[in-house]
């Protein structure tokens, strides 16, 4: 199966254009949008008094589609209009209504459920008057709201509220999903989003949410013929005698996830601590700055920064690891160390290096991008292409970027991830995977998605500790899909 892309609301718009211009009528489009929205309220909520709160626009097209289909079945439906149909499309599908409208919140009934297809994606300034009255009113409600695209006042390539804004328990859209539906807040807004089939086509697309159909054909499996070596050698460099513990989560969940040989890097005086706690993994001291370059030039992947200290000794050594060849996975420290200088980090990266920050390491190395961008994919796009380099900005909506401006959004991540340790299996989950020859973008991109599997899979209580030994269960499950037709696709 092809990943699914993620598409901006133009990108949406030129997808209807396109349909209607090989000849399939604008109302038909509308028909076949109200038939899949009623069809999804069907199915999840029995038959009630029902307001359809209609805009001018095609979203309230959609709109009278679903209060007429509604009605054929016997529910007791009403229309509530917050001005006239202004499009053809929108007046074709209110003529056929032939049911009650009233003015948008002077109906005079209490509904049981609301559908709001007042705005949809299309809106670009802040709601106002009765919409936004009714707007702030189902947020502590507890009548049922079902949203037509995009919950109204939630900006469709953003997920940013634009002021007062509908919180929605289900969202259908239609063709594919925007930002809308997959970035904070508008995820949250949009409760469950379903996804309906209208008979749209897509042009090529450089945003997909991050799921299994977008890596798993290049997943980075062993064959009959693999031994430890072939599976990948990965390093990962410690902190001092008092901060070893993160690194060694880096070094097992790369181990985990399938690296054949990893080697902790250690200080001599943090030797015995490490070999206190280490079994398959490998342990070897190192110096200087020299030292590490020398010990790593063989390998196929390097982690450096979770409690690797801040300061001129890890910029060393990150420029150290740098001449050595080896993919490397920037996290933590690594990136605090260059805030001062972030070019100097950027000119000895390549694509096949990873930077792991969460937004306050972003913020250290892209100084104001964050805020200046529309949204977490902009930041992180333009974050790649300046760093030369995969960029994984991490949140409960991680986004995965590539300097060729490929970007994923995770869909999975759970607040349970939510805790000290985390992120430093996330980086040895990345770095054990691009260790075994999976490209940077897809190896992060696999990686996040575990990450979040295993986090989801154990729910409350989960310490970074149980992270490692949760990905085999996700393995397994990844593995035994590749037979499936669906696996297959």
């Amino acid at each position: 199966m092809l990943p699914l892309e993620i598409l901006t609301v133009a990108e949406i718009e030129a997808c209807d254009a396109a349909a209607i211009a090989g000849g399939l009528p604008g109302i038909d489009l509308m028909e076949r949008a109200g038939g899949v929205v009623a069809d999804a309220i069907v199915r999840r909520y029995t038959a009630r008094p029902t307001a359809i709160y209609c805009g001018p626009g095609n979203n309230g097209g959609d709109g009278y589609v679903v209060a007429r289909l509604l009605k054929a079945q016997g529910w007791d439906v009403w229309v509530e209009a917050q001005a006239d149909p202004k499009s053809a499309d929108a007046m074709a599908a209110a003529a056929r209504w032939d049911g009650v409208t009233k003015p948008l919140g002077f109906s005079g009934r209490e509904p049981g459920l609301i559908v709001d297809a007042l705005f949809g994606a299309g809106l670009r300034r802040p709601m106002a008057g009765e919409a936004a009255r009714l707007a702030r009113i189902t947020q502590t409600g507890n009548v049922p709201i079902v949203a037509v695209d995009v919950p109204s006042g939630v900006c469709g390539d953003s997920g940013a509220a634009m002021g007062d804004a509908f919180h929605a328990d289900l969202t259908i859209t239609f063709h594919r999903r925007k930002p809308a539906h997959v970035l904070q807040p508008g995820r949250r807004f949009c409760g469950e989003t379903v996804i309906g089939d209208i008979g749209l086509v897509s042009g090529r697309a450089a945003l997909f949410e991050n799921t299994p159909r977008l890596w798993a054909g290049r997943f980075a499996w062993p064959d009959q013929t693999a031994h430890k070596v072939t599976r990948g050698r990965l390093f990962v460099v410690s902190g001092e005698s008092w901060n070893t513990g993160a690194a060694r989560l880096s070094a097992r969940g790369a181990l985990r996830i399938g690296a054949g040989l990893v080697t902790m890097l250690s200080p001599p005086e943090a030797l015995r601590s490490n070999a206190s706690h280490l079994e398959a993994i490998m342990l070897a001291p190192f110096d200087s700055d020299q030292d590490l370059e020398q010990i790593a030039e063989d390998a196929d992947a390097v982690i450096i920064g979770p409690a690797a200290g801040v300061g001129d000794g890890t910029q060393s050594n990150v420029l150290a690891l740098a001449r050595t060849g080896a993919a490397l996975v920037l996290d933590a420290d690594a990136l605090t160390s260059f805030r001062d200088d972030p070019e100097e980090l950027f000119d000895v990266l390549d694509r096949d290096d990873v930077l792991t920050p969460h937004p306050g390491e972003f913020e250290r190395l892209f100084p104001g991008l964050l805020a200046r961008s529309a949204e977490r994919i902009t930041a992180a796009r333009e974050a790649a292409r300046l760093a030369g380099a995969v960029v994984v900005l991490k949140g409960p909506d991680t986004v995965i970027a590539a300097p060729d401006g490929r970007a994923a959004v995770n869909m999975n991540g759970v607040p349970w991830l939510a805790t000290a340790g985390s992120g430093d299996v996330l980086a040895g989950f990345v770095g054990g995977l691009i260790a075994q020859g999976m490209e940077s973008f897809d190896a992060a991109c696999a990686a996040v998605w575990i990450h979040a599997e295993a986090g989801g899979g154990f729910g409350p209580g989960l310490i970074a500790e149980d992270l490692p030994g949760l990905a085999p269960a996700i393995l397994r499950q990844l593995f035994d899909a590749r037979l499936s037709p669906a696996g297959r696709g």
